[in-house]
């Protein structure tokens, strides 16, 4: 038995599950369990199991260093059955997609087709107009949510068959009021991530999905990572469903929300499905030089603030984290009204970790961050 299995099997919480579904709501009580992990990751799973205390039916983190790995899961990946939450479970990973979409921007950059502080009007003329001035924002704005756009598009209507073209998004945003001067502090913003959604279309040709898949998916291996269709909701098996709710006491209210968002609103900004394992794979490689070139990536991880006075930095599609026991861990977090809420942070001596919880609640003290702190500082001084 390997150490990954053992840690596994070990890891398991034995939550029983008392389901009752009455209107496609599910009530759950959990019932004590008896803790039963592996000694050499306890540190990791005592934080896990009290986040995930806080967070869904279930919560996983897949961590390791270089070819190690390891999966920890507290909870159940289901209220429909006990069943722990594993590295190649698909989920919506939403703003984790941000950091795909950058990449390939970045990319265009490397290929000379893109410049960083181009205005965007050169690449998508009358675009962003109305409250906006498409001459004045640049690419990089947009990648560091410093355009002053705002962080959805409030009035976007779908089209006759339920879905929506990031045209019309986009569109559908320039009538809203800036939340600051471009160049102006962070203020996050889908709505931009989207505009850079429709420059991969203009520069590449391709539908962003096809252009996502053929320049980082495929090429990397991921097969459990894909970009939604128009119209497209359901997950690969295996997945972990997603639940909206609330937590009443010992009593939690969930519902099934895995396939009732219409994810062409998302595109770009937060559409994607992916496993761990996969994120894993993907932030390792960026971090080592294999998506963008080096340059590319010193400017992704040139940051600004997320907010005043604090210590963590924005760059182009990725975000800092300190850690606990030293340096510091670049990645990026997603939470999805599809039920889903995750992170991966990967360090550049080879650490890496991956969480997810099967509802869209971030959770507080501890929070996802220290999740990951704990599972990338185990065994560091």
């Amino acid at each position: 038995m390997t150490r990954a299995t053992r840690a596994t099997r070990a890891t398991r919480a034995t939550q029983r599950w008392l389901v009752a579904l009455a209107g496609g709501v599910a009530l759950a009580v959990v019932a004590p369990f008896a803790p039963a992990w592996a000694d050499e990751h306890a540190d990791t799973q005592a934080m896990l199991d009290r986040y995930q205390q806080k967070t869904g039916p279930g919560a996983a983190v897949h961590a390791g260093r270089g070819t190690e790995a390891w999966t920890l899961t507290s909870g159940s990946a289901s209220t429909r059955e006990d069943r722990p939450i594993t590295a190649a479970d698909h989920f919506r990973i939403g703003s984790q997609t941000k950091t795909f979409t950058a990449a390939v921007v970045l990319q265009l950059v490397d290929e000379g087709l893109a410049e960083l502080d181009a205005p965007v009007e050169r690449y998508l003329p009358g675009v962003v107009t109305g409250n906006y001035d498409g001459n004045v924002i640049t690419v990089r704005q947009l990648l560091n949510h410093t355009a002053g756009l705002p962080r959805e598009a409030g009035g976007a209507e779908p089209g006759p068959d339920g879905t929506y073209e990031l045209a019309a998004v986009v569109r559908a945003a320039m009538d809203d009021a800036p939340v600051s001067e471009p160049g102006g502090p962070m203020h996050y913003s889908n709505v931009g991530y989207l505009v850079l959604g429709m420059l991969i279309e203009k520069i590449t040709g391709q539908f962003v999905g096809d252009a996502i898949t053929e320049r980082i998916i495929e090429p990397l291996g991921l097969t459990g990572t894909s970009f939604p269709a128009q119209g497209e909701r359901a997950l690969a098996e295996p997945y972990v469903p997603g639940y909206q709710g609330f937590r009443l006491g010992g009593l939690f209210f969930w519902l099934d929300a895995t396939t009732m968002v219409e994810l062409s609103r998302l595109s770009t900004a937060g559409a994607m499905a992916s496993s761990m394992g996969d994120m894993a794979t993907f932030y390792r490689a960026l971090a080592g030089g294999e998506v963008v070139s080096a340059e590319a990536l010193a400017e992704m991880r040139t940051t600004v603030p997320v907010a005043p006075g604090s210590p963590a930095g924005y760059g182009l599609g990725l975000f800092n984290l300190a850690l606990s026991c030293g340096g510091v861990a670049w990645g990026h977090d997603g939470i999805s009204t599809t039920g889903h809420a995750s992170i991966t942070m990967v360090t550049d001596d080879g650490r890496f970790a991956s969480l997810m919880t099967n509802a869209n609640i971030i959770g507080k003290d501890p929070a996802a961050a220290d999740v990951v702190n704990a599972a990338l500082c185990e065994g560091e001084s």
